[in-house]
């Protein structure tokens, strides 16, 4: 098997199994951000009740989207790694996180439309809100927020790629060898952390856009019109509404996705492939 074709499978087994684990792992965390975030407020969202509602579409979207984004981060960075100096990295690696996250979410807007309209409708089953969805907006409504989702994940991603390759390759120099799984963890829960909290608004906008009524101004998806009605509404503290589960969701997010995606690249390397 060629090289490249052994990456790919490596990287599409190895994003599926750390994108399915996160989710699975941490989706009570998500589910309350999601109705502290909705316009109708936490408790009228379902507060603490059905707290894994939505789970099923998650898991079943998963491992495709983080596959997606894998695959598509890997190809890109061992393009473009040749093209940077060592100083100049950093450049390589926005570019693959960036191009990672526009295939991803291809996979991964529908999931989440249908993720968070349960989690905010509890008594609404994934599929109930799947056949809804479809019935009053077409296929089209799947992708609401398809734009202010990129807009949300590239920052993020900018931020956070580049600061867990920055610190996985200072701790690996430090050691004299390549970091372990547990610290790329270490490094993926701290970069996570740092990328959410500064992104939080980005995400604000993002669910107050898929979770809006058909036919209203948020449903348009314009992200700056959104965050500007949300400041004049709750100010400051209502663009970061949500922020310390997610900043939590993201660091725990961070140390499984991460850590996950290295200890399968390693497991599959050794005893697939024998590297």
């Amino acid at each position: 098997m060629s090289v490249a074709k052994s990456d790919f499978i490596t990287a599409l087994i190895s994003g599926g199994a750390a994108g399915t684990s996160v989710d699975i792992i941490l989706y009570p965390l998500d589910t309350i951000k999601t109705r502290l975030q909705s316009a109708e407020g936490f408790w009228k969202s379902g507060g603490i009740r059905g707290i894994y509602s939505g789970l099923s579409s998650v898991a079943l979207g998963s491992a495709p989207g983080a596959a997606a984004f894998f695959c598509t981060y890997e190809f890109v960075k061992k393009v473009s790694n040749p093209l940077f100096s060592d100083a100049f990295q950093p450049i390589a690696h926005m570019a693959a996180s960036s191009c990672g996250e526009v295939m991803a979410c291809i996979i991964r807007v529908p999931v989440e439309v249908i993720k968070q309209r349960a989690q905010a409708n509890p008594c609404n089953s994934s599929f109930q809100i799947f056949k809804k969805t479809l019935i009053s907006e077409g296929f089209l409504g799947l992708y609401r927020g398809y734009f202010s989702t990129v807009m949300r994940e590239i920052p993020f991603s900018l931020i956070q790629f580049p600061l867990w390759e920055l610190l996985k390759k200072y701790w690996s120099n430090q050691q004299g060898r390549y970091v372990d799984s547990w610290q790329s963890s270490v490094c993926g829960a701290f970069s996570g952390g740092v990328a959410a909290g500064i992104t939080t608004p980005l995400d604000v906008a993002k669910t107050r856009i898929m979770l809006a009524k058909k036919g209203t101004e948020i449903a348009k998806g314009n992200v700056i019109d959104v965050l500007h009605q949300v400041r004049k509404t709750h100010g400051i503290k209502g663009l970061y509404a949500g922020l310390i589960p997610r900043v939590l969701w993201m660091s725990l997010g961070g140390a499984i996705f991460l850590g996950v995606y290295e200890k399968s690249n390693q497991l599959i390397r050794k005893f697939v492939y024998k590297d």
